[in-house]
């Protein structure tokens, strides 16, 4: 059956493009139109503001009501994405470039790969990766690029990996990447549980039933290893071979079975 080894590593998404929106004016806010997690396209109207000389005309009026000044400017988005953050409410006084909101593109999702240095050369022979959320759902990984500086305490390097999903991920999604180490098309596999090494994990061996009485110790060579699986890569097996899986740490070789039917 096929078979492939993997490294399992842990990856976080985050949105590479915010854009900040900020106050085009003094004044104070008049009228929010969004909402934390809304989807928005550009020139999508965000915020009014009153200006500070429109509340200072107000306040001077008098009752005069022949003055007709509001004031209010109005602020757009200038590209597509979802507010992350909103960092005033209604009333709040904001200076002239203030942070109003944040918007994130999500076009510009990716997962941050923390890989050892010493796997740089695997991920970079890679082009794709699983990606398994929380959730247990699997998605597919892209890996398009790496970032050009290391993690100086963990000594890792930073990959881009673009999800190849429909579905609106957030950020700071922790997720396991899998990527393929070995993998062969034909292997002659056996369950881990049949395969018993010494204690120097030098040499390993499998209780083999020579008939329905009698199980021998056979040397075996290992290859790939899953969790719960093993590739033996000598000697050769039969698919009609007969292995003990269960209770068979500790048999002498040449041990006396009783097979219950």
């Amino acid at each position: 059956k096929p078979i492939s080894e993997t490294l399992d590593l842990s990856a976080v998404s985050v949105f590479m493009n915010k854009n900040i929106i900020r106050s085009a004016t003094t004044g104070t806010i008049e009228e929010i139109f969004v909402t934390p997690g809304a989807l928005i396209n550009r020139n999508q109207l965000l915020f009014t503001v009153k200006t500070r000389e429109a509340m200072a005309v107000l306040n001077n009026q008098s009752g005069d009501t022949s003055l007709n000044f509001k004031g209010l400017i109005k602020i757009f988005s200038s590209k597509e994405g979802i507010i992350s953050t909103i960092s005033h409410q209604n009333g709040d006084f904001v200076q002239e470039g203030d942070e109003l909101a944040v918007i994130a593109g999500q076009s510009s999702l990716v997962f941050i790969l923390e890989v050892p240095f010493e796997f740089k050369s695997l991920i970079e022979k890679r082009s794709t990766c699983s990606l398994k959320l929380p959730d247990n759902s699997v998605i597919t990984g892209v890996i398009n690029g790496k970032l050009p500086e290391m993690n100086v305490q963990a000594q890792t390097i930073s990959f881009l990996v673009k999800p190849v999903t429909s579905s609106r991920l957030p950020e700071n999604l922790i997720a396991v990447a899998s990527i393929i180490k070995n993998s062969k098309e034909n292997a002659t596999v056996l369950p881990k549980q049949a395969v018993l090494g010494n204690e120097a994990l030098t040499e390993f061996w499998v209780m083999k039933l020579v008939n329905d009485s009698i199980a021998v110790k056979v040397l075996v060579k290992k290859g790939i290893e899953t969790i719960n699986e093993v590739e033996i890569t000598d000697p050769v097996f039969n698919p009609s071979d007969r292995v003990i899986l269960t209770g068979n740490y500790g048999l002498p070789d040449t041990a006396s079975i009783i097979i219950m039917k």
